[in-house]
């Protein structure tokens, strides 16, 4: 655990190894979260948070569906022929 102090006009360092395990940089923007007890610094997204029915709208596919099986197959022959 590391410690830092709370400067004049409210600035916080964060200490340099907990920069790079985070690849946090200079301009780095953070989300900062109250938790009641403490504050929370997470990095703010660069695009807003998306799910699979967001934009499966843009996918373009033409021909027959594929069975789950069959993408299971496709999955696998891959593996294979990447890693064996």
């Amino acid at each position: 655990m590391s410690a830092t102090k709370l400067s004049s006009k409210g600035q916080v360092i964060i200490p340099k190894p907990l920069r790079t395990a985070h690849n946090w940089e200079e301009g780095q923007e953070l989300l900062v979260i109250d938790c009641g007890d403490g504050i929370l610094l997470k990095p703010k997204r660069v695009f807003a948070k998306t799910t699979i029915q967001d934009v499966a709208g843009c996918l373009n596919f033409s021909g027959k569906t594929k069975t789950i099986e069959e993408m299971n197959e496709a999955i696998a022959q891959g593996l294979k022929e990447k890693f064996l």
